[in-house]
């Protein structure tokens, strides 16, 4: 029985997770470059963990009773995917530095704080953890289950997180030249630009649900 439940809450993360979304991105970004991927894929890991157990302990009532809060965070997301993608671009026009050593270019606290951007300023990466998850958990009547189904969502996290990281992180040897890291920027930058614009969308077909209610 706990395998079971354990089980449900680790597939049910990875048929959330592995959609191409920003944070992926960013942390596949991390790794190609060897700006402190380890770094990235620990704080992103953490979010989702802390994310997972907060919808497991119930509290994805809060986006019901508050949806300005949702529409204010998309609102935020929106500008930092944005924003982040124009640089990416940028940095595809420009070139970048692929030595191995362009990992020292990025301080720690300049990861922690990209990584919390990415993993927490996109209200779906909330919808998929507290709502999404933590409504599939109240089917457990004991807290001990919810937290079990908690831990299996959680650890597909950290494994996904950790394995593409060090997976770029090696695939960057084979991609170490100027060219290679150029065309990878730009597709990111339009990717990002590209989730910036649907979660747009998104946004503005949450203000008009609360509107009209």
């Amino acid at each position: 029985m706990v395998a079971e439940i354990f089980l449900q809450g680790f597939f049910l993360q990875a048929s959330l997770i592995l959609a191409l979304g920003a944070q992926n991105i960013f942390v596949l970004n991390s790794g190609l470059s060897q700006q402190r991927h380890l770094l990235v894929a620990s704080v992103s890991s953490i979010c989702d963990t802390l994310l997972v157990f907060i919808g497991v302990l119930g509290v994805a009532t809060v986006f019901t009773q508050f949806p300005f809060l949702k529409i204010i965070l998309g609102i935020i997301g929106v500008g930092f995917l944005f924003v982040y993608g124009l640089i990416k671009i940028k940095e595809s026009k420009n070139g970048i530095n692929t030595s191995l050593q362009m990992a020292q270019t990025v301080s720690a606290r300049q990861a922690i704080m990209t990584s919390l951007g990415f993993s927490l300023l996109n209200p779906h990466v909330y919808l998929d953890t507290v709502v999404l998850i933590g409504g599939y958990s109240s089917k457990f009547d004991l807290l001990m289950d919810r937290f079990i189904f908690g831990f299996g969502a959680s650890l597909f996290s950290t494994i996904w997180f950790f394995g593409i990281a060090m997976l770029a992180s090696m695939s960057s040897r084979l991609l170490n030249n100027k060219n290679a890291m150029r065309i990878i920027s730009f597709i990111s930058g339009l990717i990002l630009i590209g989730l910036a614009f649907k979660l747009g969308s998104d946004v503005l077909s949450w203000i008009k649900t609360v509107k009209y209610n």
